[in-house]
């Protein structure tokens, strides 16, 4: 297996090593196949079974990376402004199930 080495300057590699557990060469690999794997997609529309079975194994699929559609976001921003009702404790939230 070829194995890559890159440069990194001196206050980066100080933050990484706070984090001694974590296996960043184990990170890259991740996330360069994602990479390759969300241009695939973008490319093609599709995933091989290999390529799933990384997905899955990470829980991400190339959809998550694309932006959101407006009419999605305008959905939100309606809903957020939406009507909600405000409570002084949880027992009037609750008071309409008590039996």
């Amino acid at each position: 297996m070829p194995s890559l080495i890159t440069p990194i300057e001196d206050k980066f590699k100080e933050r990484l090593d706070i984090f001694p557990w974590v296996n960043w060469s184990e990170v890259a690999r991740e996330e360069a196949l994602k990479r390759l794997l969300f241009e695939k997609y973008i490319r093609t529309g599709k995933l091989s079974d290999e390529d799933w079975k990384f997905c899955e194994q990470i829980d991400w699929h190339p959809v998550d990376e694309l932006p959101l559609k407006e009419e999605y976001v305008k959905k939100i921003k309606e809903r957020k402004k939406g009507p909600f009702k405000q409570f002084d404790s949880v027992d009037e939230l609750f008071a309409g199930l008590k039996q």
